[in-house]
């Protein structure tokens, strides 16, 4: 059941993470489009802008699960220092908590949001703005699943507590001793 979850899990970051990239591509090619018509072409584009910043927004919160997966933005690699290996499972189990209620929280209101702006419609645009605000309640469900899918591999032993080591920084002395000082 674990290894269905996780499979399920990987397939939907993937999907998430590959519609954040898509999403960055149009923002970013929409931005420029957005900046040619109006400073060259002096005819500035009346929908280009709005696609491009519901293009961002979408991107943000797709980008999240791929994000918390990875444990990217939950870990603080002092803490973990700190604690001794064997309390760190209690340790994860607490971000994962903390996660899990502040994304239960956006997709409870993301959806509560949708259906209130879902007559109305993005300027320039004949399509509701309740499309835009969709990526609340999606970016949140898939890394919602992406915070639960960590906790259970590493509640199970199939993948490390804490940040891999490619994660962090190696360890550098902040100022280094050069040969040709005096």
């Amino acid at each position: 059941m674990l290894q269905l979850l996780l499979r399920l899990e990987h397939q939907t970051t993937r999907l998430a993470l590959f519609g954040a990239i898509l999403m960055l591509i149009v923002s970013v090619t929409l931005g420029f489009y957005q900046v040619l018509t109006r400073f060259v072409f002096d005819a500035p584009s009346t929908w280009s802008e709005v696609i491009s910043r519901s293009a961002m927004i979408w991107c943000v919160f797709l980008g999240a699960a791929a994000g918390f997966r990875g444990g990217f933005m939950m870990s603080v690699e002092v803490i973990y220092r700190l604690i001794p290996g064997r309390r760190l499972v209690w340790l994860e189990v607490m971000i994962a908590f903390c996660c899990a209620v502040v994304l239960v929280v956006l997709i409870y209101y993301g959806l509560a949001m949708m259906m209130r702006v879902r007559n109305q419609m993005l300027s320039g645009l004949e399509v509701s703005i309740a499309w835009a605000y969709a990526a609340m309640p999606v970016g949140s469900g898939f890394a919602l699943l992406a915070v639960l899918a960590r906790l259970a591999a590493q509640a199970s032993g199939i993948e490390k507590i804490g940040p891999v080591a490619e994660e962090t920084l190696k360890e550098t002395p902040i100022i280094a001793e050069r040969s040709d000082s005096p």
